[in-house]
Order: C-alpha cells, then structure tokens, then sequence
C-alpha cells in the first residue's frame, strides 16, 4: 500500500503559513509523542529556520514514559526547548508559558533595550491532522477557542487567539508535505489517525501495526486479546483473524471478519488501551 495524503486545502493552509511567519516570534510545533520524528513536517524547519523553537510531546499519556524521557533529551540536545503534555488532561501545559519566555529571552531583551514594553509574544502553533492542536489551546487558554474533534483535518483556516496579555497563538490547520520519502513514515502517520482512513487498506495497516507491536512490545496483544503465546508469532493476517475469534467478530459462514479486526485493533492502539508504545 502507497501511503500518501496531500489534499488541496494543506497546499492552501500552507500558502497561509509562508504568508504569516513573519509576524510571529515563535513556533510552537506539536509531535505525537508515540512517533516524535516521523510526526514531524519537515516543511515547518523550513518554515521557521530564523524562529524560535518549542516542540511538544503531545499525548505523552499514550506514549512509552521511557522513550518520552529519551525523545526529550533528543530534541534539548539540538538546542529546542520541549515539553511532554497531554492536551486532554491539561498535564504540561500549565509550564509552557515559562517555556515561551524562556525560548524567546533574546527577543524579550532585545525589545527591553528598545525602550519596547508590554508587546505580547506573538506563536504560531504548527503540528500535522489529528496531533492535537485545538485541544491543546483549549487547555492552554483555559476554555474553547478552537473547534476540536477525533478526525484529521477539523480546523480549516487561521485564527489568531490571545491568551493574556504577554501571549498570542495563531492556530494553524494541520498541514502533511506533498510526498513521503519513506513510505514507513506515512505508514506510522497512518496508524495514529493523520491521514484519512477512508483512503487506507485497514486490514493491511493492521499487518503491519501488529509486526510493530509485537517486535516492540512482546506480549500486549496476548494480553489484550486473551490470546495463547503461541498465537502472537503468528503471520499477520493469522493473528488478525486470532483477535477477529477472540472478539466474536464474524462474517459469512461464520468466517473470522478481518476487517472488523482491524478496526479494534487499531482503534486499541490509537486510544492507548493496548498500553503506552512508542513506534521509533
């Protein structure tokens, strides 16, 4: 399966972005945690090279705690200041305003030089569909600025939201780049819900997340399916139509559904209830 998703409103978002960087300070650029570097556009290093820079682990809750730690030292040794959140419960976010401060000190010294004061810190938040965006402002303001919702693509235009009087956001949608190099990141974008599952070969992704899964995290499928030990070394679709029996999910003639399958498998992993995995 050829992973790939770049509908014509990212090209139209993305326009926007060029147009608008210049009026910001900073970028604050959310990643899921589960797959730090593949969630990452590389289009917005282009983007903001003469910007500060925060990256948030978004959904650390579903992430590895280990790898969070590990994916944190990561991005402080390349000189980016980060953070582990998780947007829903509001976990993080109370210590981002510090961080903005901190990330910007140079800009809010050069403007106190200037005789410049009480300018608020202008951020333009930035991360790919379904990463978390919206819910993340939310918690950061405090209350519903942005229109949220479990499906990629939910916020359409710009919108700029004042937090107080020291911080302003401008809300981004969330944007993919025109092509994949490696079809292994658009494959692990596909398992977190960032490109549009319409467009996807569920029982296929499902192969591959299992293998995943299975290599990283020896035994949460049996675990969570009921299944014996000798049933997770099976071959993908074997294991599939395994849980598709341990569900009682069943087709015609009472054959296993292997499509169904797919759909409680990969909605377990997406909402964390196989366990926190980290897939790089």
């Amino acid at each position: 399966m050829n992973y790939q998703w770049y509908p014509g409103h990212m090209s139209k978002a993305r326009r926007m972005m060029e147009e608008n960087i210049r009026l910001v300070d900073l970028i604050i650029e959310l990643v899921d945690a589960r797959i730090p570097l593949s969630s990452r556009n590389p289009d917005i290093d282009e983007l903001g090279k003469n910007k500060s820079r925060i990256v948030l682990l978004n959904k650390s809750d579903l992430a590895d705690p280990v790898c969070n730690k590990r994916w944190a030292a990561y991005f402080e040794e390349k000189g980016i200041s980060v953070l582990e959140v998780n947007s829903k419960s509001g976990s993080g976010v109370k210590s981002i305003q510090g961080l903005v401060r901190e990330a910007c000190r140079e800009k809010l010294e050069r403007d106190r030089r200037r005789g410049i004061v009480n300018r608020p810190i202008r951020a333009m938040v930035v991360g790919i569909p379904n990463v978390g965006k919206s819910t993340f402002i939310n918690a950061f303001a405090g209350k519903a600025c942005t229109r949220t919702g479990n499906k990629p693509g939910v916020t359409k235009g710009k919108q700029w939201i004042r937090l107080n009087k020291s911080l302003e956001l401008l809300d981004t949608p969330g944007i993919l780049w025109p092509k994949f190099e490696d079809q292994e990141v658009g494959k692990k974008l596909a398992y977190i819900g960032s490109i549009n599952d319409d467009i996807i070969i569920l029982d296929e992704l499902a192969c591959d997340l299992l293998a995943e899964i299975r290599e990283r995290y020896p035994g949460a499928l049996t675990n969570r399916y009921g299944l014996e030990e000798e049933q997770e070394a099976l071959p993908g679709a074997e294991l599939l139509g395994a849980i598709a029996q341990s569900r009682k999910c069943y087709g015609k003639g009472q054959e296993p559904d292997l499509g169904k399958a797919a759909s409680i498998l990969v909605d377990d992993f997406r909402s964390g209830r196989l366990g926190r995995m980290t897939l790089e």
